[in-house]
């Protein structure tokens, strides 16, 4: 008996009508576009196209218009965003998610596990912090370099279950540039053998983490550490006399949201996750129980990045590496910081400032370690801005 083909009729209905979804689907979203953007009286993006050369430069900013005027993808992305984070965790572009609630920032980590190209000569790190070290010692004022240690260097066993507890991992880029500053001759101080050391130390596996958990940045204990290792360092030189204005210290603790979870961009995600509770520790006068400020006649000047931003101008405030320092060496100092970066623009814009080097003796200057090979700006020659009485118009020309 021939079998008939009734019994088939059921799935091709069932697959019709899935392709029929299928296909409502694909246009409903640009129609719903189009009817969004007509209500609007914005005009019709997709027909942007057409008003303009079709570079591969306008195709790709013709291509993020559409996504970022997307009411579909505006409104489904949170979504995927937050169920991507939570259950593949995956941080996207600049989030890498690790054991414990522990996140990343990527680019840092990929430049770490990355081969680069050699850097060239104009963008040399080296070649500007000895030329920075030369012009800074002609006026008499002494330089310690002090690179700031990436999270994912100091903390790789928090992103892998395969890295060993307490592992250190230096990347290639970083060994190269301590390895040359110790041949210039430039005093630089490493935070990376620091940090290793504590990280090494099984007595100390339960102490407080050098880094925050949700932030690329330092933690109190970490800013403690640093101050102490730069002003111990500052005093063997002898460049620097601990002075005689006694600092106290101060419980402030803060909840912090992270950076790192905030590059998401994601109020669902921010809204699920818990800020952080940080134990930062306060800088305060002995004799009047003020918070730390900044003295402008001081003869230390401290550059830096955010890592130096960090609890100093953010909350709590003088509880910063700055003012850390400044407890450890009994003495106010000057400071400049750049959150876009040390590797120039701090530099730049100390040009701009020729009052910061009055009086100075000593320039302490933090980077972080990504900026080696990622530094804004690159490291571009800067030079100092004119001694105090002279005019701009005989300095060198600069143009940042």
């Amino acid at each position: 008996m021939t079998p008939t083909a009734e019994p088939q009729a059921a799935p091709r209905n069932a697959q019709r009508l899935l392709v029929a979804a299928f296909v409502a689907i694909i246009f409903a979203v640009p129609l719903l576009q189009l009817a969004v953007e007509r209500r609007r009286g914005s005009g019709v993006r997709a027909v942007e196209v057409f008003q303009q050369k079709p570079t591969s430069a306008n195709l790709r900013a013709y291509e993020h218009n559409l996504e970022d005027a997307s009411v579909v993808a505006r409104a489904l992305r949170p979504l995927f965003q937050f169920a991507q984070f939570t259950w593949l965790r995956d941080g996207g572009e600049k989030a890498l998610v690790g054991r414990d609630g522990w996140l990343f920032y990527k680019p840092g980590f990929d430049d770490m596990v990355t081969r680069g190209k050699p850097v060239a000569v104009t963008n040399d790190p080296v070649t500007a912090i000895v030329a920075f070290r030369d012009a800074l010692a002609a006026r008499g004022i002494q330089l310690l370099v002090v690179p700031a240690p990436n999270k994912e260097s100091i903390y790789p066993d928090r992103l892998s279950t395969r890295v060993p507890e307490g592992q250190v991992l230096i990347s290639p880029p970083t060994r190269d540039l301590l390895a040359r500053l110790r041949a210039a001759k430039v005093e630089c101080v490493d935070l990376f053998a620091t940090f290793a050391a504590v990280r090494n130390n099984a007595a100390a596996t339960n102490t407080t983490p050098l880094y925050l958990k949700q932030d690329s940045h330092w933690s109190p204990a970490g800013v403690s550490l640093a101050a102490q290792v730069v002003a111990r360092r500052l005093t063997e030189l002898g460049w620097v006399q601990l002075g005689r204005t006694g600092f106290a210290e101060k419980p402030a603790p803060v909840n912090r949201m992270g950076d790192v979870l905030l590059m998401l961009k994601s109020t669902t995600i921010e809204r699920a996750s818990v800020p952080e509770s940080v134990p930062c520790v306060q800088i305060v006068r002995d004799d009047d129980r003020q918070p730390y400020r900044d003295q402008p006649d001081s003869e230390v000047l401290v550059l830096g990045d955010s890592f130096l931003r960090i609890y100093e101008q953010d909350e709590p405030g003088a509880a910063g590496f700055v003012a850390h320092l400044a407890k450890e060496l009994k003495q106010p100092l000057t400071s400049l910081v750049n959150d876009g970066g040390a590797s120039t623009l701090v530099r730049q814009e100390l040009h701009r400032r020729p009052a910061l080097l009055k009086n100075k003796r000593v320039v302490v200057w933090e980077f972080v370690e990504r900026d080696i090979r990622l530094g804004t700006e690159g490291w571009q020659p800067v030079p100092l801005p004119p001694k105090a009485g002279h005019s701009h118009a005989s300095a060198p020309q600069h143009n940042p």
